[in-house]
This record gives C-alpha cells, structure tokens and sequence, in this order.
C-alpha cells in the first residue's frame, strides 16, 4: 500500500495514537497504517516514518553526574542540622566535637554514595541483557532488525521465546500465548488470537488481540503489525508517569525531617529561654550566647543519621542477596513501613512453574523427581515406557541451552519430568519424529501428536479428563501401509481390529481383520 512516488510534500504518517486497535479487523489496521502485511514496508516509507516517530526507545532522565549523587547525600534535613553544628562548635573552640561530628556527617555520605554507586552500575548492566533485534518483513523480505528502528506499520515476525519490541496488532496467531505479567500482573500466559473486540474500555489484559512492547511470547508463533513505539507504547506510558519530577519521600526520610524540625525548634526555645533568663540574672550577654549555642550543639544527635544510614546499608545487603537490587538506601525502609500487599498468587508468592511429584502407570507409583528410580523397559507393550515417551513427544516445550525452559507451564513440568527420568525430547524426536499434529483447541481439549516408530505410526494424546477417561480402557496405534509384520512377530495382539483409509490396500497384519473408521487405518486394542 506504500509507494515510492516522487513528490515535493510528505503527507504525514498514519498517527497511531489514538485509535482503539483492538476493535478493528485486520484489514482496517492494515488499511489505517498503509501497509500490506504480505509484503511489509519499502525502505523509502521506513525511513519516512523513522524521522516522524522517533526511535523506538523509551528515554531516561539524563543521568546523575558522580559529583551530583555525592552532594545529594548531604541534602537530608538533619545532615545539615549536623553540619550547621559542626561549624557552631569550630567557631566556639570546640575542635573535637567539629572533627568528630564532620568524620559522621562525612561516613554517612560515603556509605549513600557507594551504595547509589554500584546500585546504578548493576542496573545499567542489566538493561544491556536485553534482546537488541527482532525479526520484520520489509519489501518482501523477513530480515533481522533492531528493535530502535521499529516505526508504525512494520510487520513483525514473533516466535517463541521473543520479546515484544513494540505494541503490535496481532494479525496471525497460531497456538500464541503471551506472558504479560510484566504490564498486567497476571503471570498465567495468555491465549491470544486475532478477531476483533467489541468494547472499545477492555482492560489490557483482556485484549486478546494485541501484544504489548515489554511482554514475552511463551507458546507458538504469530505475526503482528506495529501500532505504537516509544513513549507511544502502554510500558512507555507508565515510564511516563515514572519520570514525573516530584520527589516522593519514604516514611522513614518523613518521620526524620518531622524529628529534626521539632528538635531544632525545641532547641532554639530552650536557648533562647535559657539566655533570657542569663541576661535577666546579670550575667554578661556574651557568655550566655555561647552557653545557649553549646547546649544547642550538645542537644543534637549527631549519632543518628550514622545509624540509620548503616542499618539501612545492612538492609540494602540482605537484599541483594535475596536477588533485590535497591538503589536508594531509604527505600529499603518502604518495604518495612507496609501494612498489605495485595498480589496475585502465581509467580508473585509462587515460583510461576509447576512440577510433577507422582505419577502412577499400571498400578507402579513413580516420583520422577528422584535420582532412583527402577529400570524402565523399552518396549511399545510396556505402559511406563508409553507413559514418559508421550510426555516426551507430546509436548512443544523447548529447553534452552541457558536459561529457564520455554512453554506453556503444564508443558514444561511434563518436559522436565519425562527429562528427570532419562527420555531426553531431542533425542527422542531425531528417532520418533513427530509427522503430524492435532493442536490443542478448547472445544477439542485434547492435544494429539502422530509419530514415525519402527513398528508404525503411533499416536499419543492429552488434553483434559473428561476427554481422556472415556478412552481409558482403549489404546490406539496406527500402524505402517503395508504392515511388514507377520502374525507372530506384529507388536499388537491378534486380536485386534483396524480401521484405514480407502486408499491404502486392504490389508493388515498377516490376515488380520480390518475396518475403515473416520478415514483412519487405526489399531484398537
């Protein structure tokens, strides 16, 4: 829909912002941003829209120079109660007590800066972790791309396992699900699908057509059209209200800038009074002024901020090592000053991630999870063996070389029990391969995968009990065409029916009976 017709005037860019994209069929996406998701954008319309939206990065605030994080240590209202009395006592000789209260005033704002220090080194380093390309289709062509040179309408290519770079407008979504816990809360991978919605005030969570920048595809595959980058993108929005210039204090810096007003008002009162009094006595005016300025130095605390800035330090450490990084030392006292936390379970008080503890085949109760278990027979008559080779092949969960493993939670527990007990899923498929599929669907609640064996063709399903119960007393093989078994040696009992295809000839395992069912040559036993 793009095109590289020479003109004087640009016409403006589709603007993204400010449309409800969710309530809109593809087609009129596609139609609103000018752009064929078959062919993608032309390098002439790419750039065009790079110059108008921006990169696609959401800025940061400039950056606090060493010397800016250092003074700002020193800002606190009784640091500098501590300094004016730190002065006070040089001037009136009192040399010992000026040393030792700058050396606290000094301790406490080295202590605040190392930790401001290393907390901001370790989050600069974090941020370099993140994935710097995604794949686009661009005149045709699916290219690689980084992920700053994203503009509105390109068409971006999603697997399993990316990161969303921008908020896209799903226009293909095959088995997708995404895990938006980041944006939402809600860490349950969330199905997703391309219809449009009707209501135009559905919360984030619940627009199951759009994939939003920041989130992670955790299952299939999809395709989607950008509709917003940058600061236009829903995380981008947040960080907007994140960079708000005010100033939040934590309850603690609040109870301590209370404590040293009131402090220093009683003090300056009870100078005040007590050179009211002198001088009322006779005494000379002078020495009750250095009275009153000693009493006031001597009624300051000057210990105080030391031990809370080395309580909070102590803190700040316990918490890295629970994998917390805290950047500001007030802030670990936040977390001690809340009265609720209101979360959602999963992945917020639990792990996110499930693990199969029991299984019980034919009467034997397995735990996979332990390092001994009995020697497990492989034979296609064996159910044990049956059991961890379908937990194995039927499964789209994907171990990564690091990192956690990648799928549908239900997926990955399965995958890692069928690991712990040697049926290893990459191995298993190079010699069982997966030949076909029925995917999971919510009318079906069954997934059924098809496999090339020696014997034949096998196939496992699982999928919801109320499906699976009714077939327990059946097992289901599908059998090569012709069948190379004789009688005695074939792996099923003679006892058995087939079901085939027209096409295939009629035959079956030696002079066996067979049947047509539903279009499937199928063993039932």
């Amino acid at each position: 829909m793009t095109n590289e017709s020479d003109t004087n005037v640009e016409t403006p860019p589709p603007s993204p912002t400010t449309t409800a994209w969710h309530t809109l069929s593809v087609a009129d996406v596609t139609q609103r941003l000018e752009v064929d998701p078959h062919t993608g954008l032309n390098a002439r319309e790419a750039r065009r829209r790079a110059r108008h939206y921006g990169p696609n990065t959401i800025p940061e605030h400039r950056q606090r120079s060493l010397t800016r994080i250092f003074v700002d240590q020193f800002t606190d209202f009784m640091i500098l109660v501590l300094i004016g009395a730190a002065l006070v006592s040089g001037m009136l000789g009192e040399r010992l007590d000026a040393v030792a209260i700058f050396i606290i005033v000094v301790l406490n704002g080295v202590i605040g800066f190392v930790q401001e220090y290393r907390a901001d080194r370790a989050m600069q380093a974090l941020k370099q972790l993140a994935t710097p390309t995604t794949r686009v289709r661009r005149e045709q062509q699916v290219m690689p791309l980084s992920t700053l040179d994203l503009v509105p309408g390109d068409i971006v290519l999603l697997e399993a396992g990316d990161l969303i770079p921008a908020d896209l407008r799903l226009v293909e979504a095959v088995q997708l699900k995404v895990d938006e816990s980041t944006l939402t809360g809600e860490s349950v991978p969330v199905d997703k699908q391309t219809e449009p919605l009707d209501d135009r005030k559905l919360s984030l969570g619940d627009r199951r057509n759009m994939a939003y920048k920041g989130t992670l595809m955790t299952y299939g595959r999809g395709t989607g059209v950008v509709i917003g980058t940058g600061l236009q993108t829903e995380l981008g929005q947040i960080a907007t209200l994140l960079h708000i210039d005010e100033e939040i204090k934590t309850p603690l810096q609040q109870r301590l800038a209370i404590f040293g007003r009131r402090l220093a008002l009683a003090v300056l009162a009870i100078c005040v009074v007590l050179f009211a009094i002198g001088v009322l006595r006779g005494e000379p005016p002078v020495l009750m002024f250095l009275t009153a300025v000693s009493l006031a130095v001597a009624a300051i605390p000057e210990a105080l901020p030391a031990v809370v800035t080395i309580s909070l330090a102590l803190g700040a450490r316990k918490m890295a090592k629970k994998q917390a990084l805290i950047r500001r030392l007030p802030a670990v006292e936040t977390l001690g000053s809340v009265t609720y936390i209101c979360s959602d379970k999963t992945g917020t008080l639990t792990q996110n991630s499930m693990r199969v503890e029991q299984v019980h085949v034919a009467g034997t109760m397995l735990r996979p999870s332990t390092k001994e278990q009995p020697a497990i027979k492989d034979d296609l008559k064996n159910p044990i063996h049956l059991f961890f080779l379908a937990l194995a092949l039927n499964n789209d969960a994907k171990a990564q070389t690091e990192g956690p493993t990648l799928g549908d939670p239900t997926e990955v527990a399965l995958y890692l029990a069928a690991s712990e007990v040697g049926y290893d899923k990459v191995n298993l498929e190079a010699a069982t391969p997966r030949i076909q599929e029925l995917p999971f669907d919510s009318d079906r609640q069954c997934m059924t995968t098809l496999h090339r064996t020696p014997q034949g063709i096998i196939s496992f399903t699982k999928g919801s009990p109320e499906k699976l119960l009714p077939l327990r007393r059946k097992n289901f093989f599908l059998c090569a065409n012709p069948c190379s078994h004789k009688p005695a040696e074939c792996p099923w009992p003679p006892t058995a029916s087939w079901s085939r295809p027209n096409t295939w000839r009629m035959k079956a395992c030696g002079s066996w009976p067979w049947r047509i069912t539903n279009g499937t040559r199928l063993l039932q036993t």
